[in-house]
Parts: C-alpha cells; sequence; structure tokens
C-alpha cells in the first residue's frame, strides 16, 4: 500500500493525481449538499426505522430532509430491477444484455430514467410521510420535485466521477455519504460512554470508549478478510499440457460473499412494506401486529429478516454465477475441471461449491446486518451509535474496489514504460 502511494505521488503520475483531486472536489460538493435542506422543510426528529439504511448511505440527508435526502437509492432500485428482467423474464433486456456495449449504454439509459421516475414517486411518499396531512398536494409535488433533481444532479455528478475522476462514481458518493456519518458516531459513543466525575468513573468510560472502537477495527479486518475470502476452483484446458503448464494453472475465482449487500438490501425492502402500509391504512390493529411481528427489532420479526437474508443471497447468487451457462462455455472452450466430467457433472459440482460458499456468505451478512440491531437491544446509546451494519459493508467493499483500480493503473503504466525501453 505505501508503494502504491509513493508511486502515486511521483511526478509522472500528475494526471491521476488530477484525477483523485476531481473526485474529492465532487464528493465535498455532495456532502455540501446533504446540509441544504429543501425549502420550507425541517429537521426530522421522529426515529427513521427502516430508512436508516437510506439516512446512512446518504450521509445523514434524510434526517436533514436536505435536497439529496433520496440519495441514489432509486436508482440502486432500479438497477437491481433491470438485472432481474435480464433473466427472460422479458425478452427485450435479455437481448440488450447480449449486444455487449451497445446494449450496455440502452440498459444503463433505461436504469437512469427508471430511477428518475422511482425518486420521483418516493419523493412524494416521503413528502406525504413526514408533513403529513397539513400539507397540499401542490406542496407535495414540489418536495417531490426538488428531491427528484437531488437524485438526478447526484447520478450526473457520479458519471463526471466515473469518467474524469477514481472508482465507479455512484459507488463513491454512497461510500462518501456514510463516511462522513463516522466522525459524529464516535463522538456521539464518546458523549455516551464517558462521564467526566471522579477519577474511577472517568477511567471506566474512556476504556469503555476504547473498547468500543477497538471492536470496531476488528470487524473492519474482518469484514476485509471475508470480502477478499475466495474458493479457487482449478481448470485445465485440453490443449495446454500439465506438466507444463502446471506452474500457471488456471482457477475460476468464487468469493464467499458472491451477492455482495444485494440480499440485506431486499431483505430491508421487503421488511419496510408492511410498515409503510400500515401508516396509509391508519389501523390500530394492524399497526400493533407489525410492530409486535413484523420489525426486524421483535424476535419473530429479526428471524423473518434473517430467513430473507438467506433466500436472496441464494437467489442472487444463482442469478449472478450461473453454473449451467459456465459449464457450457467451459465445455466449448475445452476446459475442464481435473477429476469432474464435463457437462453436466461439471454444472453440479460447482452448483455444490457455490451452495456451500453461500451458506457461508449468507451466515456473514446475517452477522453483519445483525450487530447493530443487537447493539442497540442491549446497550444504552442511540440508535446512530452501532457496530458493524450495511454501511461499513459498502464502505470496505467499494474501499478495496477503488484501491485495486489505482493500484491497477499505477501497474500498467509501469509495465507499459518498462516495455517501451526494450
Amino acid at each position: 500500500m505505501f508503494k502504491t502511494m509513493k508511486q502515486l505521488f511521483a511526478s509522472k503520475n500528475k494526471d491521476l493525481r488530477k484525477r483523485i483531486y476531481f473526485t474529492l472536489g465532487a464528493l465535498m460538493i455532495f456532502i455540501l449538499g446533504t446540509a441544504i435542506r429543501v425549502p420550507g422543510t425541517k429537521d426530522l426528529t421522529s426515529n427513521l426505522g427502516f430508512l436508516e439504511l437510506i439516512n446512512t448511505m446518504g450521509g445523514g440527508a434524510l434526517k436533514n430532509f436536505s435536497i439529496f435526502a433520496l440519495g441514489v437509492m432509486p436508482y440502486i432500485t432500479a438497477s437491481i430491477i433491470i438485472q432481474l428482467l435480464q433473466l427472460d423474464i422479458i425478452p427485450y433486456f435479455s437481448e440488450l444484455a447480449k449486444q455487449g456495449h451497445t446494449g450496455r449504454q440502452k440498459i444503463n439509459q433505461i436504469t437512469r430514467y427508471m430511477g428518475i421516475i422511482f425518486s420521483f414517486i418516493e419523493g412524494y411518499a416521503f413528502a406525504f410521510a413526514f408533513i403529513g396531512k397539513s400539507g397540499d398536494p401542490m406542496k407535495y409535488l414540489y418536495i417531490a420535485t426538488v428531491l427528484t433533481a437531488g437524485t438526478a444532479f447526484l447520478l450526473w455528478l457520479g458519471d463526471q466521477i466515473s469518467q474524469k475522476g477514481i472508482g465507479n462514481g455512484i459507488s463513491m458518493i454512497i461510500m462518501a455519504g456514510i463516511i462522513a456519518t463516522l466522525p459524529q458516531m464516535f463522538i456521539t459513543a464518546f458523549q455516551g460512554l464517558v462521564t467526566f466525575g471522579d477519577l474511577q468513573t472517568t477511567i471506566l468510560g474512556i476504556t469503555k470508549f476504547a473498547l468500543f472502537a477497538l471492536v470496531y477495527f476488528v470487524i473492519v479486518i474482518g469484514v476485509i478478510f471475508v470480502q477478499e475470502s475466495e474458493r479457487r476452483i482449478p481448470i485445465q484446458y485440453a490443449n495446454k499440457s500439465t506438466s507444463a503448464y502446471g506452474a500457471n494453472q488456471s482457477f475460476m475465482p468464487i468469493k464467499i460473499n458472491t451477492a455482495g449487500v444485494v440480499p440485506v438490501i431486499f431483505a430491508s425492502s421487503l421488511m419496510a412494506v408492511p410498515g409503510i402500509i400500515s401508516g396509509f391504512i391508519n389501523k390500530e390493529g394492524f399497526t400493533l401486529f407489525v410492530q409486535k411481528y413484523l420489525t426486524y427489532t421483535t424476535p419473530v420479526g429479526f428471524l423473518i429478516y434473517v430467513i430473507f437474508i438467506f433466500f436472496f443471497a441464494y437467489f442472487y447468487t444463482f442469478i449472478q454465477f450461473k453454473p449451467e451457462e459456465f459449464a457450457k462455455n467451459l465445455q466449448q472452450n475445452g476446459g475442464y475441471i481435473p477429476g469432474i466430467k464435463p457437462g453436466e457433472e461439471t454444472e453440479k459440482h460447482i452448483s455444490k461449491v457455490l451452495s456451500r460458499l453461500t451458506i457461508l456468505g449468507a451466515v456473514f451478512l446475517v452477522v453483519i446486518a445483525g450487530l447493530p440491531i443487537l447493539f442497540s437491544k442491549f446497550t444504552t446509546l442511540p440508535t446512530s451509535v452501532s457496530i458493524g451494519g450495511t454501511g461499513l459493508l459498502i464502505v470496505v467493499g467499494v474501499a478495496l474496489e477503488t484501491y485495486k483500480q489505482l493500484e491497477g493503473s499505477l501497474l500498467t503504466r509501469n509495465y507499459k514504460k518498462g516495455y517501451s525501453r526494450r
């Protein structure tokens, strides 16, 4: 890492540093925008509940009811839906997925339009939910328009980061929003754990805070370890000799957490539906039922939440990694897994390995997603203070991908320089 940083600040990589500065400047604009409140509204003082994830990913913008209150979540939702539609559900999207670069451009354009539509719908719903019946339709429409414009601007800003900066622009904006909430979280934790009185009480409080920071750091290390862990399946090709190429044998890497944070987002969205319905119908009996059984802060609700995460982990993993398609392509290219017959046997073997890895990945997601819930249950600290959580998983994943991209760019430059001298 230190070698990469040293290379980065070398004079020959001035253009790469400009890209980094551009990215930092764009993210600063986003952070400043989270503090600009929608005109005619005020901060939300009520508990956000299932919307806390959106608030965290937006750098606290939803709590401030700022112009970036929706963040890029409508676009993320649209992206997930478009991915599902490509699974032969709608032939048009399946055909686009097979058209290479041109198809990807069309899919990306459709995704953005769908994201804008979702942002308007969500903006209108938020305006109605948080302002209440005291507002009028025109005010709801005004707020929805402002929030939609904020999301549209963030999508444009993300494109600028992708083209002129480093990393994936949308991912960088999400990561910046989560990181922006960390300083305030640690300040709140310090204020809640450390009480300045007699010497013994002060030392005990400081010890608790140090333990909190240590546990948080250990969890970060654990997340990095799991995110980078993978199972490597050896692959041999018929036109390559094992003795000649044994030292450089090909392999197929399968990550433990192939699905990423998508299962948690899906599960959180489904758990939020009953709460939204109860808010609209406003029936006391149904509201009590939802609060008792369908919120993940209750034992039954938490169990349902865990089941959803496992289900979507399997569902999304096998969508992303198709064993049948992989086995077919491998056989067509003259490849095989040593000791496994090509074709159906290879498909079964890959499915078996993927299923076992998905169990580990799903358990990991349950632990990470469940830690903040359990932490808030057994501590007296505010809900804004948490350990683990989906946000941490996103930050670690984006940071690792961005670092790899930066490192790869530096290696490519050095390789080209060394090659040109020959």
